[in-house]
């Protein structure tokens, strides 16, 4: 099983990032399980949103606490919650900010991206949502999704204007991690 954890303010997209990762791997032929946790429900509170994905079915029905994927949408988050408790060994955390942002210390075996998502979707979309450059990220950097089955879902959510810009924003984010030097992991 695969488990990803989201970490976002409310309104930032984080469930639709997380229903659309989500049927990206049901493209695949997985199995999965995608859902939100909020705490204060207002709108910028912070709250999580999850995927559970399996080649059978997903039963467990508890947060993520041990994410082989870590993404974030929202970098003021890493000043006061541990973003990357549970991480496992060999995780992967893409957050979106700029090259100068501060992680913490990883294993050795952990990577993190930090893409600047919220640029690419101002150009991209006009507003600085940029959970869909961060699922393009992801497909790049985890290798989990291809960027196609990830074109796919984003044609089946947006249309119009916001189905351009979110088809290109996924382009750039995956592009920036595939052809960026400054994309390595830090």
């Amino acid at each position: 099983m695969k488990e990803i954890r989201i970490h976002a303010r409310a309104g930032q997209g984080a469930i639709t990032t997380a229903a659309l990762l989500g049927y990206a791997y049901f493209l695949k032929g997985m199995y999965l399980y995608a859902f939100p946790h909020f705490g204060a429900a207002r709108m910028g509170a912070p709250m999580n949103a999850f995927v559970r994905v399996d080649s059978k079915p997903v039963r467990l029905r508890s947060q993520i606490y041990e994410p082989d994927y870590v993404l974030i949408v929202d970098p003021t988050l890493l000043r006061g919650y541990n973003c990357f408790s549970g991480l496992k060994d060999n995780g992967v955390a893409i957050i979106s900010g700029k090259a100068d942002l501060e992680l913490p210390k990883l294993k050795a075996k952990q990577k993190a991206f930090v893409v600047p998502a919220n640029d690419i979707a101002m150009k991209t979309i006009g507003r600085p949502l940029g959970n869909t450059t961060l699922i393009g990220a992801f497909a790049a950097a985890t290798g989990e999704l291809d960027l196609n089955s990830v074109f796919e879902v984003v044609k089946k959510r947006f249309s119009g204007k916001a189905l351009e810009g979110n088809l290109e924003a996924v382009k750039q984010g995956y592009d920036f991690i595939k052809n960026q030097p400054t994309a390595a992991p830090v």
